[in-house]
């Protein structure tokens, strides 16, 4: 049964950083894309970045670039999302999600993580 666990989210000032972890397990995932998303409340999910397990190449959204960082650790088998100068629109529920490449859906997710940004 493939499980994906997010931490390390909480409540944060403006400026401030947090890493959010996502601990995957449950299958094999050297063949797969790992991602990031978010929502805010009242607003559409939306795509963050993501990682290519075994190429390790990354894409990050606009609103992420030059801020965040996507990693991961292959002995743990745990994907991150390094996470600076946070913004209040920063604000939202943080999903970890996997993909086999080349697909277009994400067939796992986690159940998320809240990050909250003060002003």
């Amino acid at each position: 049964q493939v499980q994906l666990v997010e931490s390390g989210g909480g409540l944060v000032q403006a400026g401030g950083s947090l890493r959010l972890s996502c601990a995957a397990s449950g299958r094999t995932f050297s063949s797969y894309d790992m991602g990031w998303f978010r929502q805010a409340p009242g607003k559409e999910r939306e795509f963050v970045a993501r990682i290519n397990w075994s190429l390790g190449s990354t894409y990050y959204a606009d609103s992420a670039k030059g801020r965040f960082t996507i990693s991961r650790d292959n002995a743990k088998n745990t994907v991150y999302l390094q996470m600076n100068s946070l913004k209040p629109e920063d604000t939202a529920v943080y999903y970890c999600a996997a993909r086999r490449e080349g697909a277009f859906k994400y067939d796992y997710w986690g159940q998320g993580t809240q990050v909250t940004v003060s002003s």
